[in-house]
């Protein structure tokens, strides 16, 4: 991989490396863009095939954390780091320690918080070593709870776009998933009275929510295929591609999952079926928003009063669709581009100590 060319195609500030030899820690952070403040994003650990591997997901992920943290409103930018390493390694504290350090070299410019492979408890062990970092126990810690019931509002806000009214009541949803986000977000469904059909490779989790929601259980690869007004991605991305768009029978796309389109053209292609797409880095902005409560002293009933606006955002990102002849996914970097662009735009203040 060429990384100043894709630094440049991805318009990347900083790409990072480290390595401590003594835990056989090698990590990455990816700097997307600081115009609206410290790059946030999660260190996920993962047994990345390869280098390049893993630095496409830095890519990628920050990237996206600088457009999901502009679309909701905060002052932050993008930034992500991963480990190369078993998720499931037993022997925690040296490696998330290494990585402590890592981020306190760069002195505030990343903050970073949990995600894939990791956990509140790893976030303690990084904060032995850095005041940079989110997502520790007693505070803000999962932040499924606020994630999902931030899906929640903007399936909510698809449903007024599509039906003319937000209620999902006697509504069906094919939820792909049932990992922590997508169980918040049936609780709520099933509290306002939908049907929900679900599916995940983990048959416990599964019958965990057949149990409490009374939803139905479906197998893993037929939930594509589910009759449902709404399919809900809760699990891996890239899932929305040219095998399964042309299976669902869906009217609506709105769900928890990061990056469900596998790529860009597969935008259109929902599009070209008529099917409402929430975009992803938008309606699952609840997870970024809980962490930046936490960074503001916010109590949990003021994150969750923040995510109530992803309802209002999302329904800017049609409006924009509309307004400019583009699919939905176009539309949500055209709004954070926008944000961007007039933070970017401001003239600095002369101050007396610049003298």
């Amino acid at each position: 991989m060429d990384i100043f060319n894709e630094m440049n195609t991805r318009g990347h500030e900083q790409i990072l490396f480290s390595h401590e030899p003594s835990c056989g820690y090698f990590g990455i952070i990816g700097i997307h863009d600081t115009t609206l403040g410290p790059a946030l994003g999660g260190t996920r650990v993962w047994q990345y095939a390869s280098t390049d591997e893993a630095l496409n997901d830095v890519l990628r992920l920050s990237r996206g954390m600088t457009y999901k943290s502009a679309v909701a409103g905060l002052n932050l930018g993008g930034g992500k780091a991963v480990i190369i390493a078993d998720p499931k390694r037993a022997d925690r504290e040296s490696l998330f320690r290494a990585h402590g350090r890592f981020v306190d070299s760069l002195g505030g410019r990343y903050i970073t918080a949990e995600d894939v492979g990791t956990s509140p408890q790893d976030m303690e062990f990084v904060k032995r070593e850095t005041r940079h970092v989110a997502g520790l126990l007693n505070l803000s810690g999962d932040p499924s709870p606020v994630t999902g019931y931030g899906v929640y509002m903007g399936m909510k806000a698809a449903a007024k776009q599509r039906w003319g009214k937000d209620t999902l009541e006697g509504k069906t949803v094919a939820v792909q998933g049932a990992g922590k986000v997508a169980h918040f977000l049936m609780g709520h469904l099933h509290e306002e009275g939908a049907k929900l059909l679900v599916s995940d490779i983990d048959a416990e989790k599964v019958k965990v929510c057949v149990d409490e929601f009374g939803a139905t259980a479906v197998a893993p690869e037929a939930i594509y295929d589910a009759k449902a007004e709404i399919f809900a991605p809760c699990a891996l991305g890239g899932i929305l591609n040219d095998d399964t768009i042309a299976r669902l029978n869906a009217v609506i796309i709105a769900g928890g999952a990061n990056n469900q389109l596998a790529d860009e053209r597969h935008g259109e292609a929902v599009e070209a079926r008529g099917i409402l797409y929430a975009p992803d880095y938008v309606i699952n902005s609840g997870g970024v928003i809980n962490v930046y409560g936490e960074l503001q002293g916010w109590t949990t009933e003021r994150s969750k009063r923040k995510a109530q606006e992803i309802y209002d955002t999302i329904l800017r990102v049609f409006a924009i669709a509309e307004r400019d002849g583009v699919p939905s996914y176009q539309a949500a970097d055209r709004l954070a581009e926008e944000r961007l662009s007039s933070v970017a735009a401001l003239k600095d203040m002369w101050l007396a100590g610049d003298r």
